[in-house]
């Protein structure tokens, strides 16, 4: 027969849960727009990287600075998703030591909040840095004069 106490306990847990398990959700959104960013840097690198050794000298200069920014930009990327992976297994060992603890009946209450806070540090770190990779990105591409209407309606609005 099972205890209509611990199904309480249980089902109070599960509802617990549920904002940690929505945080994994976000991380999982935010993991997924830096692999894309990530991505999209990996493949440009690699069309420089191609193209740098048949180059005229001006061009290849121009190619290799981009080419040592991207190299940073990549680092960041790449720390940022480590940060927001961490940030998830850690909301995960949320989840499970407030799962231990119904079935236990221990008290994990501060190593819990310790992990959320860790988590919460974790993500900020990745979102910092992702910031950061962006940042470095839009001032590094800048549109040519000759393209930019100036002083003119822009957007298709006359």
């Amino acid at each position: 027969m099972i205890n209509p106490a611990s199904v309480n306990a249980v089902a109070s847990i599960i509802q617990l849960s549920i904002a940690p398990v929505f945080l994994l959700a976000g991380i999982a959104g935010i993991l997924n727009v830096l692999a894309a960013r990530l991505a999209r840097i990996v493949d440009r690198a690699r069309n420089l990287e191609s193209d740098v050794p048949t180059a005229d000298a001006l061009v290849q200069e121009a190619e290799l600075k981009e080419l040592v920014i991207l190299d940073r930009r990549m680092t960041m990327a790449h720390w940022a998703i480590g940060l927001c992976t961490f940030a998830a297994l850690l909301v995960c060992l949320v989840v499970m030591l407030m799962f231990v603890a119904v079935i236990s009946a221990l008290q994990f209450a501060v190593p819990v909040s310790l992990l959320f806070i860790a988590a919460m540090a974790s993500v900020t770190l990745g979102l910092m840095l992702f910031l950061a990779e962006v940042t470095i990105a839009t001032r590094w591409v800048r549109v040519s004069e000759q393209f930019v209407l100036k002083g003119k309606p822009r957007y298709g609005s006359e």
